[in-house]
C-alpha cells in the first residue's frame, strides 16, 4: 500500500523536487545573494520534515561552547502565533516564539536566544542586541540559503536515512538527497548501539559522503521524569507503573521503546508535531487515567510538549493531576572525536 501511494505520488514529488531545484539554482547561479558573516556561524538541520532531533542537538552543542565562547541560538519559530524578530525571554511561551525555542531558553536562561523567519536580518539583529556574541548557531536551517554558515551539520535518522527516503509528499524529504554535499558534518542520529569500523564504512557509502565530510553518530538518553510545575519532584519508573503518555512530536516510537520495559502498561495519546493541545483533548486523557483504580500510575510528556501543555496551566492545576516530564539528551560514540571537530572549526575560523 505505501509503495503504490508513493508510486501515485511520484509526479507530483517530482515538480516539487523542480521547484526547489529551481529556488536553489538561484542562489548557485549569484542570482540571489548569499550572506556571510565574521562570526562563527553553526547551522543544524536536516534533509528532512523532523524527526531528526535538531533540538537536543542543538543543547549539546550549547553545553559544549557556553563557557567556551560566548554563544547565541537563532530560530525561526516554527508554529509560533506572532512574526517578526524576538528575542526570547523566559516569560515568552510557546505560542509567542515556537515550543523548542522555550525549551531550550529554559534550560539556557543565560544564552541569548532569538526568533527570526529570515535568518540574514535575523543574525545582525541578535549581534545588535547582544554584541558580545561570538558564534551563533542556526536551529533548523539547512534549507535556507541566504545565508552560508561556516559549518554546516546535518542530522540523519538511524532507523530512516535519506538515502532510503523520498521527496515531499512520497517521502519526508525537503530537498533531492545530494543537496547532503552541502554539509560539513553529518551525524546519525538516535542509533541503538555503537556502529563497528565495517558499519561505519557501510554508512559513508550509502550517505555518498565525500571524503572531506566528517561522519558521527548520536544517541538518545532519558532521565528521570520530573513534575510539570516542579522540577525538584519527581518519580522514578517502575514495574508495576501503569503509564499514559501525552505526546506531539514526530517520532515517539523512540521513547515508547524505551518505556515499555521498564513499566507494567503504557498507552500512547499522540497527536501530530507540534500540536497544540485543546482543554478538551486532555479531560479526554484525564478521564481514562482517573479510570486506573491504583496509585501506581502516572501522566507523562515530553520538554517539547510540556511547552504547549504549561499554557493550560490553570486548567491543569485545577484537575488536580499531576503530570511528569520525561528529559531527554544526545551524547556521541567518540564524544572527544565530535567535540573537538566542533572546537577546530572555532580556532581555525578567520575573524
Amino acid at each position: 500500500m505505501k509503495k503504490t501511494l508513493q508510486l501515485l505520488l511520484a509526479p507530483i514529488s517530482f515538480l516539487y523536487g523542480l521547484g526547489v531545484s529551481i529556488y536553489q539554482g538561484f542562489y548557485l547561479s549569484g542570482f540571489f545573494k548569499t550572506l556571510k558573516f565574521s562570526i562563527p556561524v553553526i547551522s543544524v538541520g536536516n534533509l528532512t520534515v523532523g524527526g531528526t532531533g535538531k533540538s537536543p542537538h542543538i543543547e549539546y552543542l550549547i553545553r559544549l561552547l557556553k563557557d567556551y565562547i560566548p554563544v547565541a541560538v537563532l530560530s525561526r519559530g516554527y508554529r509560533r502565533k506572532t512574526s517578526g524578530h524576538i528575542l526570547l525571554t523566559q516569560l515568552h511561551t510557546a505560542l509567542d516564539v515556537g515550543d523548542e525555542p522555550v525549551q531550550i531558553k529554559n534550560k539556557f536562561p543565560d544564552v541569548p536566544f532569538a526568533v527570526n523567519s529570515n535568518r540574514s536580518i535575523g543574525i545582525p539583529k541578535l549581534l545588535s542586541q547582544h554584541p558580545e556574541i561570538k558564534t551563533i548557531l542556526l536551529d533548523d536551517a539547512f534549507q535556507h540559503l541566504e545565508v552560508t554558515p561556516g559549518l554546516n551539520i546535518l542530522l540523519t535518522e538511524y532507523s530512516n536515512p535519506y538515502f532510503k527516503d523520498y521527496l515531499l509528499p512520497s517521502g519526508r524529504l525537503r530537498e533531492w538527497r545530494y543537496g547532503a554535499r552541502r554539509a560539513d558534518i553529518i551525524i546519525v542520529t538516535k542509533c541503538p548501539t555503537q556502529p563497528n569500523d565495517l558499519e561505519i564504512l557501510n554508512w559513508r557509502q550509502n550517505l555518498k559522503l565525500e571524503e572531506k565530510q566528517k561522519l558521527f553518530f548520536s544517541f538518545l538518553e532519558y532521565g528521570t521524569p520530573y513534575h510539570i510545575f516542579n522540577s525538584d519532584k519527581i518519580f522514578k519508573l517502575n514495574e508495576g507503573l501503569d503509564l499514559m503518555v501525552i505526546s506531539a512530536i514526530a517520532q515517539s516510537s523512540y521513547m515508547i521503546n524505551y518505556l515499555s520495559p521498564k513499566v507494567a502498561s503504557v498507552t500512547d495519546y499522540n497527536f501530530e508535531d507540534h500540536h497544540y493541545f485543546t482543554e478538551t483533548e486532555l479531560a479526554h486523557i484525564f478521564t481514562q487515567f482517573n479510570k486506573v483504580s491504583h496509585s501506581n500510575k502516572m501522566l507523562l510528556t515530553t520538554e517539547k510538549d510540556a511547552t504547549r501543555l504549561r499554557l493550560h496551566e490553570s486548567f491543569l492545576k485545577s484537575q488536580n493531576i499531576d503530570i511528569y516530564v520525561l528529559p531527554l539528551h544526545v551524547d556521541f560514540y567518540k564524544r572527544d572525536q565530535f567535540d573537538q571537530t566542533i572546537k577546530n572549526f572555532l580556532l581555525e575560523f578567520k575573524i
